[in-house]
């Protein structure tokens, strides 16, 4: 019996231990994705004060995207975290890379790659519209990890994007399209044949592809806001299809 006792207090010891490191795993992990956030919510606010200020100096947009680039590379790719993230915080890997990935391509094989198309009206806009959905959406994952979320900021996340949504994506769509005429010219991305990986890929190609990917893909993401938006503002309990 004794030994017993003893195997069933070591047990005990054990699952203490555990339970303690499970929490300071969780208060590490609040801790961090506060700051992340934190961080986040200045950088895109940045970001947005710079793009004002420019244009209210020079009255034009033209120039716009060159002038505030660097602070949107780096938070923009700052954001890949996120995917990390996703082992903390209850969310699909593939939905956040698929988001996180499109951005990111916008940014840096899209805007950056094609000086061409810097000064389109098209790049404003999805410039706009990711400054306020960021700051709207990382003060919305702030204050909710701080216990305090203040009813504009929820009403904000879940009403904003019914008319940045489309416009978003409208704008990711209309870059691109202004993009092909150069890729095609410059072949820019694009492999060859024959070469030495007997292999070819077409990068003009690959940006149609890219744009019909949209046509799928908008729809679903944009219905799953709505049905957060009920449920989280309307108190509406949804009830998944299952396939």
């Amino acid at each position: 019996m004794a030994s017993s006792e003893e195997d069933g207090g070591g047990n005990g010891a054990v699952e203490e231990k555990e339970s303690g490191k499970r929490r300071r795993l969780g208060a590490l992990a609040t801790a961090w994705l506060i700051f992340y956030n934190v961080a986040m919510t200045a950088g895109w606010l940045v970001l947005g004060i710079a793009m004002v200020r420019f244009y209210i100096q020079k009255g034009t947009h033209r120039g716009l995207f060159r002038s505030v680039q660097k602070t949107l590379k780096f938070f923009q790719t700052f954001a890949l975290l996120e995917v990390v993230h996703c082992a903390v915080v209850r969310t699909s890997v593939l939905v956040t890379g698929v988001q996180v990935s499109s951005r990111i391509f916008m940014v840096w094989f899209i805007a950056h790659s094609i000086k061409q198309i810097q000064n389109e009206e098209s790049v404003i806009l999805f410039l706009v519209v990711w400054t306020v959905t960021e700051i709207t959406r990382y003060s919305f994952y702030t204050f909710n990890l701080l216990n305090h979320l203040p009813y504009f900021i929820k009403w904000a996340r879940y009403n904003f994007f019914i008319i940045l949504y489309p416009a978003g994506v409208a704008g990711e769509l209309l870059t691109i399209y202004a993009a092909l005429p150069y890729v095609k010219k410059t072949g820019m991305f694009s492999l060859r044949l024959p070469n030495k990986y007997n292999v070819s890929f077409d990068y003009y190609y690959f940006l149609i592809v890219v744009m019909f990917s949209y046509v799928p893909l908008f729809p679903q993401l944009y219905f799953h806001m709505l049905r957060q938006r009920r449920k989280v503002l309307h108190g509406e309990v949804i009830v998944e299809k299952d396939d």
